[in-house]
């Protein structure tokens, strides 16, 4: 009896060790193949924005769209000197957008009545200064002590060197495929030897501390400073 159960533990314990011999195998194979090796290396850098665009509204709400655009038009010389105050010398002001916001009847229904008209006079205002940028981001809302409704509504930060950086990146990914391949090839006395194939993946430009990555890759411009990070996926020669 024991030695039934003796001679089932040595089977089974044969059974694992080839099972696990196996996987190993295929794991090793699976990247080494015919005499080559695909590895895929990485690189990043950290960079910090070397320009800044930020887009804001001034809203106005009146009677009728002659009001509503009177109040804009007295208001629009205290925003412009706020920005020139800052250095801001980069403004565009865009077309006016608006629309009327009807009254509503006792039992919930629109009416044909207008209540008041809204307009938004869009301003874009660009600059090299990003610090400056992101101030006024935080501060043109201090326009309201004036009565000026404001609304930002985006804030982008770019770097204007980053083609030649993703040059720099994809030669840095390359060298560090290199590196693992050397090392996952260490074992067997070998090294990566001519490049055959050299795939680029997509680039990921996030936050700083971010680790998000995405198929499609990612362009942050919500913040001042970012990381860069490139792929590789490289095929060597074994030798």
């Amino acid at each position: 009896m024991f030695e039934k159960v003796e001679k089932l533990q040595i089977v089974s314990l044969g059974l694992l060790l080839a099972l696990g011999l196996i996987l190993s195998v295929n794991l090793a194979t699976k990247n080494i193949s015919n005499d080559k090796i695909s590895v895929t290396g990485s690189a990043y850098k950290i960079v910090e924005s070397d320009s800044a665009r930020l887009e804001f509204e001034i809203e106005a709400k009146k009677a009728d769209k002659q009001q509503a655009y009177n109040l804009v038009k007295t208001q629009m010389p205290i925003v412009k000197k706020y920005l020139e105050d800052k250095g801001i010398k980069d403004i565009e002001i865009k077309a006016t957008n608006g629309y009327n916001t009807y009254r509503y009847s006792a039992n919930g229904n629109m009416t044909n009545d207008v209540a008041y008209y809204n307009l938004s006079q869009p301003i874009v205002i660009k600059s090299n200064d990003v610090k400056t940028i992101k101030e006024i981001s935080s501060d043109i809302q201090s326009l309201l002590n004036q009565g000026i409704d404001i609304n930002i509504t985006s804030t982008e930060y770019f770097y204007s060197k980053l083609s030649d950086l993703k040059v720099e990146l994809l030669e840095d990914a390359t060298k560090d495929a290199k590196d693992r391949a050397g090392a996952m090839l260490k074992a067997t006395h070998n090294h990566p030897g001519k490049i055959q194939s050299v795939q680029m993946g997509v680039f990921q430009i996030t936050p700083a501390d971010s680790t998000n990555v995405s198929d499609m890759g990612i362009n942050d411009t919500s913040t001042i400073e970012k990381k860069v990070t490139a792929v590789a996926n490289v095929v060597f020669r074994i030798k």
